[in-house]
C-alpha cells in the first residue's frame, strides 16, 4: 500500500547538491520519480516551518509551509501541501490544506506540471472574508456584528440585515436573524432570502462546503485540472538563495 513520501526524513543537502548539478541538457533524461523527489525534498529541507515566498500562476504568495507530501498513485503522482498564515495576492487565509491529485511532471526545459484535481480545504476569518465580498463592488456593504454573524447595509435601500450563511455545492443559503428598513424593526416574515447559486467562480471552483464557526469560515473547495510549467534552474537557485519560487 502506497505511503506518502516525507522529505523531512532525508538530508537535506543531498537534493540540493544533486539539483545543484543539473543542467539544462540533463533535464530531459530525469525520471519524474527523481524530479518529484528531489524537488519535493529540496523545498521542504529549504522552507519547512518558515515563510515561502512564491509566484503560483500569476498570484503572488506569502505562507508558512508546515508540510509538503509526495507518494506515488499508479501512473501520477499525490501531493499534499499544509500552509499556515497564508496571503494570497492581499487576501490573509489562517490555514489551507491542498491535495493534487494525478500530478504528472513533463520533464523538459521548462519542466511541464499537470494535476487532474484539487481538494482545498481551509479557514479563514469572518473579517477577511467580509473584507474580501466588500471588494466585489455588491449592492451591500458587509461587516462583522459583535455577534459574530455578519451585517449587510444595502447600498441605495436603506435595508439593514444580520445573518449568517453557509455554501453547500454551490449553493448559498442565508438565515436572517434581524432586518430593518430606515432603523425599523422588521418582521422576518416580510424578509426572504433565496438560496443562491455561486456559478461562474474563478478557475471554475466548486465550494463543496462553507460554515462559519465562531470568527472563522471552514471551507473545502474543489478546483478541476490545471497546470504550469517552472524553470528548474529557477527553482534551484530559490532552494539554495530562499528567494522567491516561480510557477507560471
Amino acid at each position: 500500500m502506497a505511503a506518502y513520501f516525507d522529505p523531512k526524513s532525508w538530508s537535506p543537502l543531498r537534493a540540493v547538491e544533486a539539483m545543484a548539478d543539473l543542467g539544462a541538457g540533463t533535464v530531459t533524461a530525469l525520471l519524474p520519480d527523481v524530479l518529484m523527489t528531489m524537488l519535493s525534498e529540496g523545498i521542504l529541507s529549504r522552507f519547512g516551518g518558515q515563510e515561502i515566498t512564491a509566484t503560483l500562476l500569476g498570484h503572488d504568495l506569502h505562507a508558512t509551509l508546515q508540510v509538503l507530501k509526495v507518494r506515488r498513485r499508479g501512473a501520477h503522482f499525490q501531493t499534499k501541501t499544509v500552509l499556515s498564515r497564508m496571503l494570497w495576492d492581499s487576501h490573509t487565509i489562517e490555514s489551507v490544506t491542498l491535495i493534487a491529485h494525478g500530478v504528472r511532471l513533463i520533464p523538459g526545459v521548462p519542466t511541464k506540471l499537470r494535476a487532474q484535481r484539487f481538494d482545498l480545504n481551509g479557514t479563514v476569518t469572518t473579517t477577511a472574508l467580509v473584507g474580501w465580498l466588500n471588494e466585489r463592488g455588491l449592492e451591500w456593504e458587509l461587516s462583522v456584528h459583535e455577534s459574530g454573524l455578519i451585517q449587510a447595509r444595502h447600498r441605495t435601500r436603506k435595508l439593514t440585515v444580520l445573518a449568517d450563511a453557509s455554501v453547500t455545492d454551490n449553493l448559498l443559503s442565508l438565515t436572517i436573524d434581524k432586518a430593518s428598513w430606515w432603523g425599523m424593526r422588521l418582521p422576518r416574515k416580510l424578509i426572504t432570502a433565496p438560496a443562491v447559486l455561486l456559478d461562474g467562480l474563478p478557475n471554475q471552483a466548486r465550494i463543496n462546503s462553507a460554515t462559519r464557526e465562531g470568527d472563522l469560515v471552514r471551507f473545502r473547495v474543489e478546483l478541476p485540472e490545471m497546470s504550469g510549467s517552472f524553470d528548474l534552474a529557477q527553482i534551484r537557485s530559490a532552494i539554495v538563495t530562499g528567494t522567491t519560487l516561480i510557477i507560471f
